[in-house]
């Protein structure tokens, strides 16, 4: 519904009248931002600002490469002019490192400014992004620490008392999520990265892949009890295909290899793959959510991350070509989609899930046939707050559906500890029963009925249709 047509149809009173005229007349001119969960479509995207790769810190770089002629006021303004060519309702999400923030060079300056231009201008969010990985590299309370200034330095360039509703994270570890919520009063954080593991120097596999209320015990877990349970949405940052992050890590041939991280991201995709092959892989991936998904979960959602920096490391054109094709394409294929920033979207979920009780994610996909997309594979997820479980088969040849992955959510855990700049914790995955990596004897695949009574019993209380 465009605008005229809401105030014609919605604002019959004179309170409403006047609404009408007001949201005729707004400045900037675009659509009321969504508040109902169930029945939607949403994509959440950030666009990633970084001096150097991987950097976690002020001084705490992982990478020596100088980005800072890749990042300028032109690369970012079109990427973001790309992303509202043919989505001019369209909010994202700018996720600033801390290095990024203070860097006084010129080109840092500008896009800084930009940045609060497009938050005034469309309501995009503005917020930090301490990195991909800081829990493997820094303690919580420094994390913590710099959080807050990040924040602080945000509210200042934005003004006008700004504050943004979610932090990017990457991975933050459960003490940083309760802090935020706690201290900060922010209530959405990026925190995890879905199927994450033995890439990019560490992981975390282990959570749901949908938002969840973390544990105070392990930033994975959902929590399971009031006592338990932070007040921090804990959101992914790329939705993955399912069949292709059953691997661990990536081997060979970025095209005939394998790649436990292909999904909607666009290193993996467009970059990867070319823009043809790219963008069925990424259509196919939303296909997952906004299709089957919304019948089974009542809505649909999708993240992503771009990095500033691609649009001169694989090319301006290509990189804003990508962008463009991706959200003019989802748009002609699910008109209705909304296109939030992480924090509205984490919000949104708050106000209608209370708890970790009333969710029940359940996903299904058959592989697109490309790369290690398998097409002759179909796999289903069941994700709520007891556990994790994933089933395969090979429905080309209706071979036996097989238990690839049981993460219960009901067993103790805790987070690793001691990490620092110079003895890194890398892995911080939560895995006991089964895992979908198939790294350990014990997660060789089994039949459901296989698994013992008590784990059955746990299984059919959430998913009754599997019973029989």
């Amino acid at each position: 519904m465009d605008r005229r047509s809401f105030v014609k149809n919605t604002c019959l009173t004179g309170a409403g009248l006047l609404a009408g005229a007001q949201l005729l007349n707004a400045t900037p001119m675009r659509m009321l931002a969504p508040t109902q969960l169930m029945g939607g479509r949403f994509v959440t995207l950030c666009i990633m600002i970084r001096t150097t790769p991987w950097e976690v810190s002020r001084d705490v770089k992982l990478h020596p490469r100088d980005e800072e002629k890749w990042h300028t006021l032109e690369g970012v303004k079109n990427l973001r002019e790309a992303f509202g060519a043919n989505n001019p309702d369209g909010r994202l999400t700018w996720g600033f490192t801390l290095n990024a923030l203070e860097d006084k060079r010129e080109n840092y300056k500008q896009i800084r400014e930009y940045a609060a231009q497009c938050q005034a201008k469309y309501g995009d969010e503005v917020t930090v992004f301490p990195g991909y990985f800081p829990a493997m590299y820094l303690p919580p309370a420094r994390i913590n620490k710099e959080l807050s200034e990040a924040l602080r330095i945000i509210a200042g360039f934005v003004g006008k008392g700004y504050k943004p509703q979610s932090v990017i994270g990457g991975f933050l570890p459960a003490e940083s999520l309760k802090y935020l919520a706690d201290k900060e009063g922010i209530h959405v954080a990026q925190a995890v990265i879905w199927s994450q593991h033995n890439i990019d120097g560490g992981g975390a596999d282990g959570s749901p892949s949908y938002p969840y209320y973390p544990s105070t015990e392990h930033f994975c877990k959902p929590g399971q009890t009031k006592k338990d349970l932070i007040d921090c949405v804990n959101l992914d940052g790329w939705s993955m295909d399912f069949i292709c992050a059953r691997q661990s890590g990536q081997t060979g041939h970025e095209i005939t290899g394998y790649n436990s991280r292909r999904g909607v991201g666009p290193i993996e995709t467009y970059k990867g793959w070319g823009l043809d092959l790219g963008h069925r892989e990424v259509m196919h991936t939303q296909s997952i959510h906004f299709d089957k998904g919304v019948e089974l979960n009542g809505f649909g959602w999708v993240p992503n991350i771009w990095e500033a920096q691609m649009v001169y490391e694989f090319g301006m054109d290509f990189i804003r070509d990508a962008m463009k094709m991706w959200v003019t394409d989802t748009l002609k294929r699910w008109p209705d989609t909304k296109w939030v920033s992480f924090g509205e979207f984490g919000e949104i979920w708050r106000k209608h899930y209370k708890t970790n009780d009333d969710y029940n994610y359940k996903f299904v996909e058959r592989g697109c046939g490309l790369g290690d997309s398998y097409n002759n594979l179909e796999i289903k997820w069941f994700m709520n707050k007891a556990f994790r479980l994933a089933l395969l088969r090979d429905w080309h040849h209706n071979t036996p559906t097989m238990v690839i992955d049981f993460t219960r959510y009901d067993l103790p855990v805790h987070e690793p500890t001691g990490a620092t700049p110079t003895h890194p914790v890398k892995d911080w995955s939560l895995i006991n029963r089964i895992n979908q990596k198939g790294l350990r004897p014990e997660d060789k695949p089994v039949l459901l009925k296989e698994l013992t009574e008590d784990e059955q019993a746990l299984i059919y209380k959430y998913c009754p249709e599997l019973k029989g």
